[in-house]
């Protein structure tokens, strides 16, 4: 008996501990549970028009919500004409975290300034800064253009009239790959969006398909079929020294990155069923990343952070947004949805959603599963294949 309360009593003791532990982390570094994390809390006053919506849709896509003052864990106050005003006190403790005015650029701008130095005080990492790169369709032709993270201020990166795909990000650059039918095959680009200059990066007989740059940029994943299967190759950043990694009738796919830029994660098919599996960027054995039985997952993303992987999950015409973990496990299931992309905050996704027949882009926060869908360009008909710039 003896023993048996003494376990009892560690048991309890360190569960508080862990509890107290959670609570004195900020609170955007607390433990998170996929699709079963509540909200953070906060309360907005005195602003008004474009400032407020901007700055409920930043926060609502990093896991906040909008209650009362009497209610709210976090309060924000300020003001706004062309300029913003604003501060965020944690009224428990009684401190400032925020408290600036910004200026000098536009009026959404400044509340995304003020969106990141809010999250940031709270130990989280800054998204409402970053871009995104996607594919527009208009018809029969589709381009590839860069966004804000909300999807405003959109520019056409490509002009090619004619069919595009798969754009990613060069870490740390703004540099994007991307898949285009320019030269009427499929071939994949290099695209320098600071000068514009562009190049043909991978122009091998058969189809040059979904490249992924490597957390460092040295070197990019792509799948092949210039030796007569679909398989996963790498090579340097110059196109030189181009490796096989996998030699089978697997119909390889969508490769991801570890953050260590060790492994490169893929959608493989083995007798007709999708699954996940690794292999070092080096070359050998494939290692199969368990996903409980969801059935054909595809498209895959590593988390910068290296916890997860989000993946497209697909039964008969439904297709639905997951999360495992990134040494494979359980499984959660998180809205309806395909090809997701993590932000650098290793919590928030974009991705793409039907709506009417045709695709929408949108920001899913994954411990809340609190989702927005962004803005649209006029007179596209669908926005899809997201990536979101790290």
């Amino acid at each position: 008996m003896k023993r048996i309360f003494s376990t009892i009593i560690s048991s309890t003791l360190v569960a508080a501990s862990l509890a107290l532990a959670d609570e004195v982390l900020p609170a955007l570094r607390r433990t998170l549970e996929p699709g079963n994390t509540p909200p953070i809390w906060v309360s907005m006053s005195g602003l008004t028009g474009e400032a407020a919506t901007t700055l409920q849709f930043d926060l609502y896509v990093q896991g906040f919500g909008f209650t009362n003052a009497e209610a709210a864990q976090y309060l924000i106050s300020g003001s706004n004409d062309a300029n913003l005003q604003a501060k965020a006190v944690d009224p428990h403790n009684k401190s400032t975290l925020v408290s600036k005015a910004y200026s000098g650029v536009a009026l959404r701008r400044q509340v995304h300034a003020f969106a990141d130095d809010f999250v940031q005080a709270l130990g989280g990492k800054a998204i409402a800064q970053t871009k995104i790169a996607f594919k527009a369709e208009n018809g029969s032709h589709s381009e590839i253009y860069v966004a804000d993270f909300d999807g405003h201020n959109a520019q056409a990166v490509t002009k090619d009239d004619s069919l595009v795909a798969a754009p990613c990000w060069v870490p740390g650059h703004m540099a994007l790959y991307y898949v285009s039918y320019k030269l009427s095959h499929p071939d994949i680009f290099y695209h320098d969006l600071t000068t514009g200059a562009r190049r043909a990066f991978a122009r091998y007989g058969g189809s040059n398909m979904s490249p992924a740059a490597s957390p460092n940029g040295s070197k990019v994943a792509m799948i092949l079929s210039k030796d007569g299967w679909v398989d996963l190759y790498v090579s340097n950043a110059d196109g030189s020294e181009l490796k096989r990694l996998t030699r089978s009738k697997q119909d390889e796919s969508s490769p991801c990155w570890s953050p260590d830029g060790k492994w490169i994660c893929f959608a493989a098919k083995e007798k007709e069923r999708r699954m996940l599996c690794k292999v070092p960027v080096s070359g050998g054995a494939l290692q199969p990343i368990g996903t409980s039985g969801m059935p054909s997952p595809s498209e895959p993303d590593w988390s910068p952070d290296g916890k997860w992987i989000a993946f497209t999950s697909q039964s008969g015409r439904y297709f639905s947004i997951c999360v495992a973990p990134a040494e494979g496990g359980k499984v959660t299931q998180l809205v309806e949805g395909e090809d997701p992309s993590w932000a650098p905050n290793s919590r928030t996704l974009v991705y793409g959603r039907r709506s009417g027949g045709r695709y929408v882009l949108a920001l899913l926060d994954m411990p809340t599963k609190q989702y927005k869908d962004v803005s649209r360009i006029p007179g596209m008909s669908s926005q899809s294949q997201p990536s979101w710039a790290r």
